[in-house]
């Protein structure tokens, strides 16, 4: 794969290990999802939560601190 970026590789390498075969198209939008959704992720994994005391008692039915 001659000019593809490490997350194409890597994608086209996992599609493959699955026995999915993906045409151009189909790695585009999977390569499309992937820049528009990684970002925030890794914003969240970096999110810095050890000073957040965890809601007592939280009601699912609620939206938080109702």
């Amino acid at each position: 794969m001659e000019g593809a970026t490490q997350t194409d590789q890597f994608i086209a390498g996992g599609l493959a290990a699955l026995g999915i075969e993906a045409d151009e198209v189909d790695l585009a939008v999977i390569a499309a999802v992937h820049q528009l959704l990684w970002p925030p992720i890794v914003e969240l994994l970096a999110l810095d939560t050890a000073g957040i005391e965890p809601e007592p008692c939280p009601d699912m039915s609620k939206a938080p601190g109702e």
